[in-house]
């Protein structure tokens, strides 16, 4: 079974089939052939997989997001961002990596972040004199804040693989890590615009303009707020949460921003229901893989092994590193983390690894992946949404990819930056 699986998940992947579909395949091949169970325990394991009640609130998550995004938003957070560093040179590179940060506390999502704010930043960017590739790119590298930043999509389904890591925890765990990547997305800014001469063309607003879009932006970032402050203080779980958050945003957007009309509704929600059962289908398909992987005593094996090596701590998460960067490579986040943190979490435990700085290095690492071809998510919606070749994107993507390799190795070898807020928090 477990030859059957490993060659139909890379034939597949290969010749190019969507990951879920490829998962989901691969574990009935690897059943059939196997022959000791019946086909139908596939299907049971893909149900079980997505049979949880924290995963309720992926869907609530994306709603908010699509509704806030109805109700204007997107063009709130983007003037506010905009107004701060527009005027700099390179302004606009740093209003779309701050947009991507204050985006991430909505979505959850990278997907979400560069199809939506992302493709307005590119825009306004390519009008502002910059080279349409190197804003795409920009916009790309951005939204891998998106998963890092609470709330995440990412670190919700990461304490379903790790009992010893909580919701709240992880949430709080990854805002120092994500504001440290939007730093040096913006160092990445500015090498490029002093090299390549990106000056702005953007005038300084008056102070007047500063108050009123800052006002008009509170309503917006209140949502990070009530999601963090209501976790942290028990007032709702972070299921909850999510359900919290939809009724905020809807409220927003109705009554705050006036811009969400009912008439909108029903698309933002047929839109939430297409990106919810995307994200399940892929989950319930890595249960089935994760199965078949468990019942061929792989992550065992694997196990056993890796601890026969008598790794030190820092050996183990640099050789940790090496594997999800190279997984990362051709498997998105959602299957990665159901797939290798079953195996890898127990092993950083028994070697006194803190569960919330191996999760964040976890994260950070397979999110990178998104942006690393042939298979980055990431890569092929931000070429869509900009309408820029692929080709010409990935030529920018280098510096990008240096610069996320040095905040991984600083991610990795200071645990504090993962660690101290959500230790201070009580978490």
């Amino acid at each position: 079974m477990a030859v059957t699986l490993f060659v139909s998940i890379l034939v597949l992947m290969t010749l190019g089939f969507p990951v879920a579909f490829a998962l989901a395949i691969s574990a009935a091949l690897a059943v059939f052939v196997g022959g000791r169970y019946p086909q139908l325990v596939v299907f049971k394991e893909m149900f079980t997989g997505i049979d949880s009640f924290p995963l309720m609130a992926v869907p609530f998550f994306i709603f908010a997001a699509e509704l806030m995004s109805g109700g204007a938003l997107t063009k709130v957070l983007l003037r506010f961002a905009a107004q701060f560093v527009g005027h700099l040179r390179g302004g606009l590179g740093y209003a779309n990596v701050l947009s991507s940060v204050l985006f991430a506390g909505v979505s959850g999502s990278a997907l979400a972040d560069a199809a939506g704010p992302g493709a307005m930043m590119t825009k306004m960017m390519e009008k502002a004199g910059y080279d349409r590739p190197y804003a795409a790119a920009l916009t790309a590298n951005s939204a891998i804040i998106g998963p890092i930043i609470p709330p995440s999509i990412s670190m919700i389904i990461y304490t379903l693989q790790d009992e010893s890591v909580s919701v709240g925890g992880l949430f709080m765990a990854g805002v120092i890590p994500g504001v440290v990547i939007a730093v040096a997305m913006a160092a990445v800014n500015w090498w490029v615009c002093k090299k390549r001469n990106y000056r702005s063309t953007e005038a300084r607003p008056s102070t007047r303009e500063i108050i009123i879009n800052s006002l008009k932006a509170i309503p917006a970032l209140m949502l990070v707020v009530l999601i963090i402050v209501g976790i942290r203080f028990g007032i709702f779980t972070p299921t909850e949460a999510s359900v919290v958050a939809v009724f905020y945003a809807f409220a927003c957007g109705k009554w705050v921003y006036r811009t969400l009309h009912w008439s909108a509704v029903p698309a933002i929600a047929a839109r939430s229901a297409l990106l919810t059962a995307s994200v399940l289908f892929v989950m319930a398909a890595s249960a089935a893989f994760a199965w078949v992987l468990t019942v061929e005593g792989i992550p065992q094996y694997l196990s056993e092994l890796i601890i026969s090596w008598h790794l030190t701590p820092v050996m183990f998460l640099l050789a940790v590193n090496i594997l999800l960067l190279a997984f990362g490579i051709f498997m998105e986040p959602l299957p990665g983390i159901m797939i290798l943190v079953p195996i890898l979490a127990p092993i950083s435990a028994a070697l006194g690894i803190d569960p919330l700085h191996f999760a964040m290095i976890v994260i950070v690492n397979l999110t990178m992946g998104m942006v690393t071809p042939p298979v980055g998510g990431l890569l092929f919606v931000t070429a869509v949404a900009t309408r820029t070749p692929i080709a010409a994107l990935t030529r920018e993507l280098p510096i990008f990819i240096v610069a996320q390799l040095i905040v991984l190795a600083i991610l990795t070898f200071v645990p504090t930056l993962s660690t101290a807020l959500p230790h201070a928090l009580g978490f």
